[in-house]
Parts: structure tokens; sequence; C-alpha cells
């Protein structure tokens, strides 16, 4: 979920905007929501790619670890060897790339194959979060930055309501391999969409063309409580995605639900994370700080009940409802955590930093769920992720008193 990582901050000079550009900003969001799709579709096609390849579940798992380690370690270096090309264009041409990917996917032969076609689409992906995540903000002039990531965030939350849903009962319906066939289509749309109703943005380099370059600047006061953060980004992604690769086995063997409804129930938790979503940023976004400790305690409560009650089915629907309405918020307010942190000079920085620590959280929690899910079963994976929760929350506390004691000394 890299899904939910977005930069706030702009480069370019402010510009002055007569209109919201939301059909420009929807087909951003578009963007996103393939993208995102085409990160977790694994996790909902899971038993049925394994059947069909002839390997483990875990080994399913792994191409989410797969996805997101390529994203770590190709984003940064081909973001610097494309920096001078037009954003625009990339944009388009990495949605024809992810289409190329899944469509590989869709006619792989063996597993080697799925990997390869994997690793093609991180690649892509790792790009386009290098470049979405300022693109919304240099649409807008800087008084309507939050308002239009956030429009561009939803593109991310609405994966998870109908991406990996409808792509999961898609994969039931006509067979895995078809629904990555449709996804590679929708990725073409949505590379025409983007061509034909994003504006083209000014890059960087020709917004500041006189830049002084080589000059040695002072250490930023706030690296250290931005690298708390995104160690708390890194730690709850961890956890989260160590359950979350393999709730689709939890769902249908511990507790009993038919694959059938499997589709149903994700699409349930997806609308709860929208509405956390929502409550994250219309109640807690000028208290980021308070709404993490909220988020992180109740989704460990509700992970708790669950494993606790798998076999209850009303409650263990209910546990995992209220997960994914805790878990929605988690994503935007990590984000608005990091700019109320972050001094304005090192936000695009710091951005940069929590993508990198957001994705090492997917692949890492994949592996860690592949090898604990091999080891120690299934129902160790929610203890597990209570674990970190824990971890992270005393980390929220550690920040918390980072900020007041730099407020104090200012």
């Amino acid at each position: 979920m890299d899904s939910f990582v977005m930069s706030a901050t702009s480069t370019s000079p402010l510009k002055t905007v007569q209109k919201f550009p939301w059909v420009g900003l929807i087909a951003l969001a578009g963007a996103v929501f393939l993208s995102v799709t085409s990160e977790m579709i694994p996790t909902g096609l899971l038993p049925d790619m394994s059947a069909s390849l002839g390997v483990s579940e875990a080994q399913i798992g792994l191409l989410v670890t797969v996805f997101a380690f390529t994203v770590v370690i190709t984003s940064t270096p081909l973001t610097a060897l494309t920096r001078r090309w037009p954003r625009h264009g990339m944009i388009v041409g990495i949605l024809v790339v992810l289409a190329i990917s899944n469509l590989l996917t869709a006619i792989a032969p063996d597993y080697t194959f799925v990997v390869v076609s994997r690793i093609i689409g991180g690649i892509a992906h790792g790009m386009f979060w290098s470049i979405v995540g300022a693109y919304a903000g240099h649409l807008v002039p800087k008084e309507q930055i939050g308002r239009a990531v956030s429009i561009t965030l939803g593109g991310g939350t609405l994966a998870f309501v109908f991406g990996v849903p409808l792509g999961t009962f898609a994969g039931h319906l006509f067979g895995w391999r078809l629904s990555f066939v449709f996804l590679a289509v929708l990725m073409l749309v949505g590379a025409a969409v983007v061509w034909k109703f994003l504006p083209k943005v000014e890059r960087d380099d020709e917004a500041h063309p006189k830049r002084e370059r080589g000059v040695a600047r002072p250490k930023d006061p706030t690296i250290v409580a931005v690298i708390m953060v995104c160690l708390v980004a890194a730690v709850t992604m961890i956890g989260h995605y160590s359950f979350y690769t393999f709730v689709v086995p939890f769902l249908t063997d511990a507790m009993g639900v038919p694959a059938a409804s499997v589709g149903g129930l994700l699409f349930f938790y997806g609308i709860a994370g929208a509405a956390g979503l929502v409550i994250a940023g219309s109640v807690f976004g000028p208290r980021p700080q308070l709404g993490l400790v909220l988020a992180l305690v109740v989704t460990g409560l509700a992970v708790a009940a669950l494993a606790v009650f798998a076999a209850v089915p009303i409650l263990a629907i209910s546990a995992f409802v209220l997960w994914g309405l805790a878990f929605g918020a988690l994503p935007p307010l990590l984000q608005t955590r990091l700019l109320h942190t972050s001094s304005p000079a090192f936000r695009d920085t710091a951005s940069a930093l929590y993508t990198t620590s957001f994705n090492i959280g997917i692949g890492g929690g994949a592996l860690l769920g592949s090898v604990i899910f091999d080891l120690g079963g299934l129902l160790v994976l929610p203890y597990f992720y209570i674990g970190l929760l824990v971890v992270s929350l005393a980390l929220v506390f550690v920040i918390g008193r980072m900020t007041r004691a730099r407020a104090l000394a200012a």
C-alpha cells in the first residue's frame, strides 16, 4: 500500500488556478487505483494461483514481497536517471508497462515466469509512486494541495474497496488468469484517460533553472523525528501485511467463510477502510498524534478479537470490519503526522523516505508472514501483528515527546 503514500508538497512556483482541476485529479486517482490494484491483487487470488501453479500459498504470498522490494531497490536510482523526462508522459508509459506486466502474469507457464512479470510490474510501480506524490501538488496552488492530495489518495482506497474484491470475484468466476487480463486492459484504458485528461506539469528543474547546486545546507532539526515516523510506518506495515497477505486463507480456514463469500467480505473491509480514511481527514486531521494512538489501539483490539473469536461468525466478521475501519485511518494519519513533524524545507525528502519505509513494510511483512505461516501456522500471524502494533504505539509516544520538546526549545 505503497497504494496510500502521497507527498503534500510542491516545489513549483505558486500557480493561479481559475478552476479546480477535478477531471485531471480524478484521472490521476484512477491511475493510483489501477497501480494499487495491480500490487495487491495476488492476495485475493492466493489459493487459486497456488493450486494452478503448483506452489504453496506462502510462495504466492511472496509475490507481494517481490513486488514491494523491487520498488525499494529500483525507484530511487531510476527516478534519478529519469529526472529530466516529462512526468505526464512517464505516467502514461508506466501504465502501459503495468499492463504488459499483468498480461505476462496471465500467460505465465510457471511460478518463475510469474516472479519475473511481477518484478517488471514492481519497477513500473516504483517509478509511478516516485512521480505521483508531487504531481497532484503541481496541479494546484499551495492552499489547495491538501484537497488535491486527498482526492488522489482516494484512488488507493478505492482499490481496496473495489479493485481487489472485484479482482478476487472475477478470478473465482473466470479464473485468475483472466482477472489479470482484465486488469491489463484497464491499465491501457487508464493510460489513454491520463494522456487525454491529466494536465501536464512543469518539471522541477525547469521551474527552478537558477537553483544553486553544491551549496552545503545545515542539518535539518526534524530529521530524527521524521525517521521515527518512517520507522512507525515500516513497523506497522510489516505487521499488517504479514497478516493481510494471508487474509484469504484465514477467512476460509480459520473462520470457515465459503470461498464464494470472500470477495464480499473484502469489499466490506474496503468500505470500512474508506470510512476510516474520511474519519482520519475530517476528525483527526488537525490532531494526527491522537488519531494515530486511537487507530493503533483499535486496530490491535480488532485483530485480537478476530484471532480469539475466529470460530464465532458474528464476532469475527464484526472484528474484521472494525479492523478495516481502524487500519483505513492509519496511512493518512501517518502521512499527516509526517508533514506536521517535518520542517517545510525537508518535506520532499521526508516524503521520499516515507515511501521507501512503506514499501519495506509491505515487502517485509509479506516475507515474514510467509516464514511465520510455514513455521508456526496461520493462527500465529495475528498475534505477531499485535506485537508490532504495540511497538508502533510506543514509538508514536516517543515522537510526541520529541515534538513537544522541540516546540518548547523553540
